[in-house]
């Protein structure tokens, strides 16, 4: 039996994010992949363990079943109890603060405006341009107020990679996969960042799972 239980869903970025910190923590875990077409995400099981119906949940096994939903309260929890040697967190009260910052930066700005977009393109049967451009505009803004922060630092926390930049790895491949930027160039640091990113072992490797098809 693996240590955690990773509720999920086989494209979507915000369990994925979970699963980035669960690998590079080196903690095991075992994804359950939710029916969303059947709706089993709305199920009275599931929603037993989260009442909002939505992906990831993260069960520790190791912690009696302690059990959390919503991504950016799982990363911390995990950090907190898990990342003892601060290999991809915080060492300082004031970074963690920073970290935070950059947390919730990712939860109310890249996100939500991220992942309206992706909705309108995929799944909204018709085509709104002015909804696809505020969105767009959004991921822009969104993007160019990261490439201004990197063009003082190499990583958001600090000195070092923390979770307040690997928290931004899967939403940042969606919006490259709807191309959603208007002018690539305008973020070369964006782009040097996220790519160096991509070269950490534990993230390839869960890009890599995330990419296979599921009936393998």
């Amino acid at each position: 039996m693996t240590d955690f239980t990773l509720y999920s869903h086989d494209g979507g970025p915000n369990p994925w994010k979970v699963a980035i910190v669960l690998e590079c923590l080196g903690l095991s875990y075992a994804h359950k992949f939710l029916d969303f077409k059947n709706g089993e995400h709305k199920g009275p099981e599931y929603t037993k363990l989260n009442p909002n119906g939505r992906v990831p949940t993260l069960v520790d096994h190791k912690n009696n079943d302690f059990t959390i939903w919503e991504s950016g309260a799982i990363i911390l929890y995990l950090v907190d109890k898990y990342d003892t040697e601060r290999k991809f967190s915080a060492a300082t009260p004031e970074e963690k603060f920073i970290e935070l910052q950059y947390l919730f930066f990712q939860a109310s700005g890249q996100g939500p405006y991220f992942g309206q977009l992706a909705w309108f393109i995929f799944y909204h049967p018709e085509k709104i341009d002015s909804v696809h451009e505020r969105y767009k505009n959004e991921i822009n803004r969104v993007w160019s107020v990261l490439e201004d922060i990197l063009s003082k630092r190499e990583w958001l926390g600090g000195s070092k990679c923390t979770v307040a930049d690997l928290a931004f790895i899967t939403w940042n491949e969606i919006a490259f996969l709807m191309k959603a930027i208007d002018d690539p160039e305008k973020y070369p640091r964006v782009f040097a960042w996220h790519k160096k990113m991509l070269e950490i072992p534990p993230v390839k490797k869960v890009l890599a799972e995330k990419d296979k098809p599921k009936n393998q």
